[in-house]
């Protein structure tokens, strides 16, 4: 897939943790970001997929609670 250039404005501090991250996973700050973007977009694209497949359900249907005594003893 070809990659396109972006600048990206970011304060001092998250700067200097991306510049950490990324040495200490032996990369560049540019790919970091773009493996971050990355995770995130697949990230909600699995969470959008399991929302439609949860929605998608019928619900079971419920009737009435089945009614009990309670037990002698037990404390109402």
């Amino acid at each position: 897939m070809p990659m396109k250039n972006v600048t990206v404005t970011v304060d001092d501090p998250a700067l200097e943790w991306a510049r950490v991250e990324a040495a200490r996973r032996n990369t560049s700050v540019s790919r970091l970001l773009g493996d971050m973007l990355a995770e995130r977009m697949r990230q909600q694209d699995a969470y959008a997929q399991a929302m439609r497949q949860a929605l998608a359900f019928e619900p079971l249907p419920m009737g009435p609670a089945p009614r009990r005594k309670p037990s002698e003893g037990a404390s109402i």
